[in-house]
């Protein structure tokens, strides 16, 4: 904890907990403030379906407001507010849209010092969502996202004031996130591959923002060349982790361009460190990002990486020293690059994903992320108490 900030008492409300890298990051917030001494608690819209065990352990209350997906429900307000007047949060701290937008209403009817809301992507989805984050902004203290470009489009768009928003970048554990011992060639036997063919691995869900669709005519140029293209590589291979609405649509598509012998699709997986310690390459095609929490984690996997060049990427992958960034829906310049990083031998891929987890590491590691949010939390705070008691807000 910082020698300028106290214990304080932080309720973080998220839309849900489960296996994503908003709801990864909520985690990572809670625990590692929870061990710095902060009383803290969590509330989730929907059922928890991650990160339970570990909450538990650290003595962390969890609570969840029984949501369904796409249900809206005005109890979900009272039920906040609840909790809110049990335990007396001084900060409370919302992570995504429909949390934050519930979290902001919620104060009109339960007072608490300081609201935070933190956005994770570059757009959140319909254009009604930017009118209903500007309609109640005056309920937020202060607006934060995870990356410099999905900042200056909540401006843009008048989602909320410049003065009233700040980029807060994602944070992760690197101690923690790391390969099993071993798991190397036997993850590789477990895809089917040898030394001499280049895994790549993409994560993510199979949704319209991932953009697929480019990452296979990506593939399939890089198929249709790959006999002639000079390489120390005898063979490529593509593995996909992840599930979504768009799962079969993606495997016909898929199969029909005659994709099927050099792409898998291995559904959610738990061994994401595994999948990452045992690939050559990390291969990103998004439409648009925040800062993918998949792409720092490929950074501590020392994994080189080719991104689109879409929200927070270009914080993480800072040019070809540690991979490539490429135009959005591009397929082409997307083949080229992954060409140019599988002419490279295992030595430069190692140098390269080595400098990839020396920049993450030195610039998204946790610690120093929950000292900025401290820091943030103690600025807000001193200015609440300097001005007024908690305001108990009217409609």
């Amino acid at each position: 904890m910082g020698q300028e900030t106290r214990p304080m008492n932080i309720q973080f409300v998220t839309t849900s907990l489960m296996q994503g890298g908003a709801e990864l990051q909520v985690y990572l917030l809670a625990t590692q403030l929870k061990r710095r001494g902060h009383e803290v608690s969590v509330v989730s819209m929907r059922d928890p379906e991650a990160f339970v065990d570990g909450l538990q352990e650290l003595g962390i209350p969890l609570h969840s407001l029984a949501m369904e997906r796409g249900s809206p429900d005005v109890k979900a307000i009272a039920k906040l507010g609840n909790l809110v007047r049990e335990l007396k949060p001084e900060v409370v701290h919302s992570h995504m849209v429909h949390a934050n937008l519930l979290a902001r209403l919620t104060r009109l009817f339960a007072p608490f010092s300081v609201q935070v809301s933190t956005a994770h992507n570059l757009t959140e989805g319909a254009r009604w969502r930017d009118y209903a984050y500007r309609l109640t902004d005056p309920l937020c203290d202060l607006t934060t996202n995870v990356c410099g470009k999905c900042v200056e489009r909540f401006i843009q768009v008048g989602a909320t004031p410049a003065n009233k928003i700040r980029y807060v970048p994602n944070g992760l554990d690197f101690s923690t996130f790391k390969p099993t011992p071993g798991s190397h060639a036997a993850k590789r036997r477990e895809l089917g591959v040898d030394d001499s063919t280049f895994l790549w691995l993409a994560v993510g869900r199979l949704e319209e923002q991932k953009d697929y669709p480019t990452l296979f005519e990506a593939v399939a140029r890089l198929v249709a060349s790959f006999n002639s293209a000079p390489g120390p590589w005898r063979g490529m291979k593509f593995v996909i982790a992840g599930s979504g609405s768009l799962e079969e649509r993606l495997k016909s598509s898929a199969r029909e361009a005659g994709l099927d012998p050099h792409v898998a699709f291995l559904g959610d997986r738990k061994d994401v460190a595994d999948l990452m310690g045992a690939a050559d390459g990390y291969v990103m095609s998004s439409a648009w990002e925040g800062l993918p929490m998949v792409l720092l984690e490929a950074g501590a996997a020392r994994l080189p990486a080719v991104v689109t060049d879409v929200g927070g990427n270009r914080e993480a992958v800072t040019g070809e020293a540690v991979g490539a960034l490429v135009p959005s829906a591009d397929a082409a310049a997307l083949a080229s690059a992954m060409t140019r990083l599988m002419s490279l031998g295992k030595d430069e891929l190692e140098q390269m994903g080595q400098r990839f987890r020396e920049h993450v590491e030195g610039t998204f590691g946790i610690t120093r992320v929950v000292e900025l949010w401290e820091a943030v939390y103690h600025e807000l705070l001193t200015r609440a108490r300097d001005g007024a008691k908690p305001r108990r807000w009217a409609a």
